[in-house]
């Protein structure tokens, strides 16, 4: 019976495969192109927002290098996001085509989530392709993944609209928040003028601004006295002042007490002064007395390192940082920033001077790294650069103290023989955690810092 068989199944494979091969030959060719040698090894995988460090759980899009369609290969930028730190860049892993962005420009993206698809080919073999070559019956047995993030259907929105104006008038509209593309411009071809954005914020009456002739309508001109006010509008907390609302929250969790106290800056003036041009050889366009007040409170956390450190409530201990890594309260275009200088114990007056200037300039750019903002141990505030005399500074947690300098002013003094002289005398105000600080320590760290100020020779002789 097996024989029988065998000799069947052979009479029959050799009626059918010439038939097979008769009928392949003779099929028109574009349907010869329907048989591959292997499946089709492209997939599309998606890019996720990896974790950036500082503890950052969310980031602002700023601007995006591609668009869908576009091809692009590895480390080549994607995007630019703004945490409330820092600008950081984001490069790619993989080479393909981009099919998909997640966010518009001014979106909030978590770190874990998606930020744009790849479709990237796979090597042949790889498990990825397995859903090609199961059955059906497998099909309908798998649950089907949905995807749950809402998928941008217009990709040519994203993207930032430019309206025109001066740099003038967009610094206005920077200080005051206002989205130039959403003021009604008066100028010549559309320009927004300074006007229309103190129309636009209610600061000048509705109708002062005329449009120029060649946006006036010569059908319908409206009139100046129906414009309506400016609506009320609502803004998401987000960057730096979503940052500022939780670090304040933590700051007042600590008990404060303030230390407050006048110092004489003459001899320091006289003394940054003299050091100018050789601030200048050194590449230091601009020595102001900051850097002094650091090395000076350097010098002063190495008599009271209390002051250089943190609280542990969970052991109950407290830690001392070996390290002065000593934080600047910078103003940037996005907000009050405080990055820190690393290991001031161990720099001059004029490394301190050059560190910081690069700071500010990287703040102002809004180039600022997370590394500039990990670890400080010590913080200082001048607000006198912007006025006022006394201030309350906040803690900034797990710090536990911090000082806010007020402005240098021309003020009566007397000198040592009772004569009424000129005096440059700048107040200070310091805030200390008062579970681990107490007056005593604050005052006495206080009074080997304006020694150091008021007397700058010393500085020659401190390590």
């Amino acid at each position: 019976m097996a024989s029988f068989i065998l000799k069947n199944s052979v009479s029959i494979l050799k009626n059918y495969i010439p038939q097979t091969l008769n009928t392949l030959k003779s099929a028109p060719t574009n349907h010869k192109r329907l048989f591959h040698l292997s499946p089709c090894l492209e997939k599309v995988v998606s890019f996720n927002l990896s974790d950036i460090g500082e503890g950052i759980r969310e980031v602002v899009v700023k601007e995006w290098f591609v668009k869908v369609g576009d091809s692009i290969e590895q480390f080549q930028n994607i995007c630019e996001v703004q945490s409330d730190k820092a600008s950081v860049t984001i490069t790619s892993r993989y080479d393909g085509k981009i099919t998909k962005l997640y966010h518009k420009i001014d979106d909030i993206a978590l770190v874990g989530s998606p930020l744009v698809d790849f479709e990237v080919e796979e090597e042949e073999g790889s498990e990825s392709s397995e859903s090609s070559d199961s059955s059906d019956s497998d099909k309908e047995d798998k649950p089907k993944v949905v995807d749950t993030k809402p998928e941008i259907k217009d990709q040519s929105d994203i993207g930032r609209t430019i309206a025109l104006a001066t740099p003038a008038v967009r610094r206005i509209a920077k200080e005051h928040q206002v989205d130039l593309t959403k003021v009604p411009a008066t100028g010549r071809g559309g320009r927004v003028l300074k006007g229309d954005v103190m129309e636009y914020l209610g600061q000048v009456p509705p109708g002062t601004n005329i449009p120029h002739p060649t946006l006036l309508n010569n059908k319908n001109t409206a009139s100046p006295t129906l414009t309506p006010p400016p609506a009320d509008r609502t803004e998401p907390l987000k960057g730096v002042r979503k940052a500022m609302s939780k670090s304040m929250t933590e700051s007042l969790k600590i008990p404060h007490f303030a230390y407050s106290d006048e110092v004489d800056m003459t001899k320091l003036v006289e003394f940054r002064d003299q050091l100018k041009n050789v601030a200048a050889e050194h590449g230091i366009s601009k020595l102001t007395f900051m850097p002094f007040c650091i090395k000076a409170a350097s010098i002063a956390l190495k008599k009271f390192p209390i002051l250089n450190s943190s609280l542990d409530l969970e052991n109950e201990s407290v830690i001392y940082k070996g390290s002065h890594n000593i934080s600047v309260a910078i103003d940037t275009p996005s907000g009050l920033v405080v990055p820190n200088i690393k290991n001031c114990e161990s720099k001059s007056i004029l490394e301190i001077a050059k560190d910081l200037n690069a700071l500010v300039q990287r703040g102002r750019t809004g180039s600022l790294r997370p590394e500039d903002f990990a670890n400080g141990t010590f913080s200082l505030s001048n607000i006198g650069v912007i006025g006022g005399t006394y201030t309350h500074p906040c803690i900034m947690a797990p710090q536990v103290s911090i000082g806010g300098m007020g402005r240098t002013k021309i003020l009566p003094r007397f000198n040592e023989k009772g004569d009424v002289v000129k005096a440059y005398i700048m107040n200070i105000s310091w805030c200390a955690d008062h579970r681990v600080i107490d007056g005593v320590t604050m005052a006495s760290f206080s009074n080997v810092w304006k020694e150091h100020l008021e007397n700058p020779a010393l500085f020659l002789v401190s390590n």
